[in-house]
């Protein structure tokens, strides 16, 4: 077994002392070599209906219909697939749970959505609308029960908690700041102690977004990644900055990431999911290979 395949095993149990089994019930014996493989995870910012992707979450590019493109990518061979919809929390509205429900319903790999969660009755509606798992950003930050209720009601494994950090000097220091409300509002909370607040809050998994090297396609944050993940038992997905397949390399090998978001080189064609995981292969990261 690999050096990361025990702690990202740990990881997927964590938090309540049972066996990976019991994440999703009975898991085949088949499918433990896939949970030891990294994912690569498109993501679509949904504004306005459409698929959309900015630089530092501003300045936002179209880049299609979000059920259109997300049966491209279950076509490509991604192995989870995570729906923001990145101005509700702004906008003080509900998430669009039609869309939801549309793409749910085309999409058979694992979905994450997120977006305007500010209730557990926001989280159930995502959940009968077809998510499998709920992403939950601002609300974890202004009504931390929300993490409590959804991971009692549906289990750590749905539980994800979305953190938008971002470089910031405070008192001489530099600091990981979180943001929310789509990157808008600053919190004063340091990213590492908040990722170790939430998962005892009950979260099951970080997505961890780099403002600073959001849709700059210049890498992911590695050192703030790494700090993250050494400091939780749970799974942190990457976010911010992929600019082609060795930064996912990087990000998985020296960040210490399970798994690696990205959206730009994969919304504007620049690599598909094939291409990346097969040049991830080529260099030693296990990952789950298919005919795409």
């Amino acid at each position: 077994m690999n050096s990361k395949a025990i702690p990202t095993l740990r990881r997927l149990a964590a938090g309540e002392g049972r066996p990976i089994s019991s994440c999703y019930g009975q898991i085949e014996s088949a499918m433990i070599k896939q949970l030891l493989t990294h994912r690569i995870i498109p993501c679509l910012d949904v504004k306005d209906g459409r698929v959309v992707k900015g630089v530092h979450f501003l300045n936002l590019r179209d880049a299609g219909d979000p059920v259109e493109v997300a049966k491209q990518y279950e076509q490509d061979g991604a192995d989870e697939l995570v729906f923001l919809d990145i101005s509700a929390s702004h906008e003080g509205r509900q998430i669009m749970l039609d869309v939801v429900a549309k793409v749910a319903e085309c999409c058979f790999m694992p979905f994450t959505v997120g977006g305007g969660i500010r209730t557990i009755d926001d989280a159930a509606a995502l959940v009968k609308s077809g998510a499998e798992k709920v992403s939950i950003n601002t609300a974890a930050v202004t009504n931390p029960q929300v993490i409590q209720q959804t991971a009692k009601r549906f289990g750590r494994c749905a539980t994800v908690v979305n953190i938008d950090p971002k470089r910031v000097q405070r008192d001489g220091e530099m600091v990981f700041e979180v943001h929310t409300h789509g990157g808008r509002q600053s919190t004063g909370l340091e990213a590492v102690q908040w990722a170790q607040q939430v998962v005892e809050y009950g979260a099951g998994e970080i997505v961890l977004t780099s403002m600073d090297a959001d849709g700059t396609q210049d890498g992911y944050d590695l050192e703030m990644t790494a700090a993250v993940a050494a400091a939780v038992d749970v799974p942190v997905v990457a976010s911010g900055g992929c600019g082609g397949p060795e930064h996912i390399r990087d990000i998985l090998v020296e960040g210490d990431a399970d798994a690696a978001l990205a959206a730009t080189i994969f919304h504007y064609g620049q690599y598909s999911i094939g291409q990346t995981k097969r040049y991830l292969h080529d260099h030693g990261i296990p990952v789950r290979l298919t005919e795409a």
